[in-house]
């Protein structure tokens, strides 16, 4: 008898973790599962608690055992990449769209105008994050919307970096 019950909770959770699939492109959900893999160290196909901590090790964070513990407590059982895919549709409901990504980011260095400083945007581009190199910078800032004060149009650089985007979702 247990095995009918385990059966069908199999199959059950098949149909909802196969749901989770469509909720992405298919080169979103390939880069998910390319950091999904560089998390899971032991190549179990889960994450565990030993998998989180040699990642928040890597990065330099600091984290303890109850952060671990609730992290992996908000998944309904072990943590495989379909429950992964479902975890970050629910905390990123509405969030998923990659071009309201990029207008957010960039409206973020916007002043009040619209515009972004190109030399407060160099250095964030040569501090921050992927550090990128003077001259990858100065190659990028020759085919940007930079005005004759040193302003890049936000709106202008947004209609450029979304432009045709959707052409290689699937």
């Amino acid at each position: 008898m247990p095995k009918s019950g385990s059966r069908s909770s199999s199959k059950k959770a098949q149909k909802a973790g196969s749901n989770v699939f469509d909720m992405f492109s298919q080169k979103t959900v390939a880069e998910m599962k390319e950091g999904f893999q560089i998390m899971d160290r032991d190549k179990d196909g889960i994450l565990n608690n030993e998998d989180l901590r040699a990642i928040f090790d890597e990065i330099g964070r600091i984290i303890s055992d109850d952060e671990i513990a609730e992290m992996l407590g908000e998944a309904d059982g072990p943590l495989n990449f379909t429950m992964f895919l479902n975890m970050f549709a629910e905390k990123n409901k509405g969030e998923v769209d990659d071009d309201e990504v990029i207008k957010k980011a960039f409206l973020a260095y916007a002043n009040e105008e619209g515009y972004i400083d190109c030399d407060n945007f160099r250095h964030a581009l040569m501090t921050w994050g992927d550090k990128y190199t003077s001259a990858e910078v100065d190659d990028a800032f020759q085919h940007l919307p930079i005005d004759d004060d040193n302003q890049i149009d936000v709106e202008e650089l947004i209609g450029m970096l979304v432009a045709g985007s959707g052409a290689d979702e699937e």
